[in-house]
């Protein structure tokens, strides 16, 4: 069975001014607004970088989950972690054994879409969500991806970026938290060149880091490859979202800039 990091979600207080940042930033076009997510209180925007996803979403009443859990992070934060997977059954058959309850599900077999969010409480780290377009060639690489609309190609721009490389999930105990996401995705742990625990996605991996920024466990991170570093860079110095020459910061996440191989 195979997985692929399609997916990163974060929330933000300031939709609009998040999205400016992220466009400008990562020279990404927006794809699509889902109606979709009005029933947990929220509106959205998505942007294709290469053939993953990058959204963002925002509260649009009060006491919804993705609010309580900005309070909980303090401000805009990384949210979920967004996969395709090969066979969300038999997943779903792992995670039931495992005793992991299923927060959300998807079931649309008219737009070729079934997936499933297991619930926080449960994983850890971040919502880790695993989908199946169940449609013709729903199993291609960078194929359907029903959750960014049926017409998002044509908004593909990798002038300045290409691909989400990497997650990065902070813990005060990342073994721990890697120990539980490598048994629910069912691959084993490897260390990166730093030491830190990864799993390794067909497309990405997912790296378990400790939590230094007082904001707690949480999805803090991702990696971009990077096709033109210098007008990232300058980007994110006319936005006010420059760290370093290989780190931007954008939604709350820390944006790591890392070449092409």
């Amino acid at each position: 069975m195979w997985i692929r990091l399609r997916q990163i979600a974060v929330t933000t207080a300031d939709l609009a001014q998040t999205s400016a940042d992220i466009q400008c930033v990562l020279g990404v076009e927006p794809c699509f607004t889902d109606p979709g997510v009005g029933i947990f209180g929220l509106k959205n925007v998505l942007w294709p970088v290469g053939t993953q996803f990058l959204e963002c979403v925002t509260p649009v009443q009060p006491d919804t989950a993705a609010g309580r859990y900005q309070q909980r992070r303090g401000g805009d934060t990384g949210y979920m972690v967004i996969t395709q997977v090969s066979d969300v059954g038999a997943r779903r058959a792992h995670v039931d054994e495992m005793g992991i309850r299923i927060a959300f599900e998807m079931n649309h077999p008219e737009e070729g879409h079934v997936g499933m969010q297991l619930h926080p409480a449960d994983t850890g780290g971040a919502f880790f969500e695993m989908d199946q377009m169940t449609g013709p060639d729903g199993d291609a690489v960078g194929g359907a991806w029903t959750p960014a609309g049926s017409n998002w190609e044509p908004y593909v721009n990798t002038a300045m970026v290409s691909s989400i490389a990497a997650a990065e999930l902070q813990s005060p105990d990342p073994n721990r938290l890697a120990e539980r996401w490598s048994q629910i995705a069912q691959i084993d742990l490897r260390a990166d060149a730093d030491g830190h625990p990864t799993i390794q996605l067909d497309n990405a991996s997912l790296r378990f880091v400790p939590e230094t920024d007082g904001r707690g466990e949480g999805l803090g991170g991702i990696d971009v490859t990077t096709v033109d570093r210098e007008a990232v860079l300058a980007a994110a110095h006319s936005r006010g979202c420059h760290v370093s020459d290989s780190q931007v910061a954008l939604a709350g996440l820390r944006v790591n800039l890392v070449d092409t191989d």
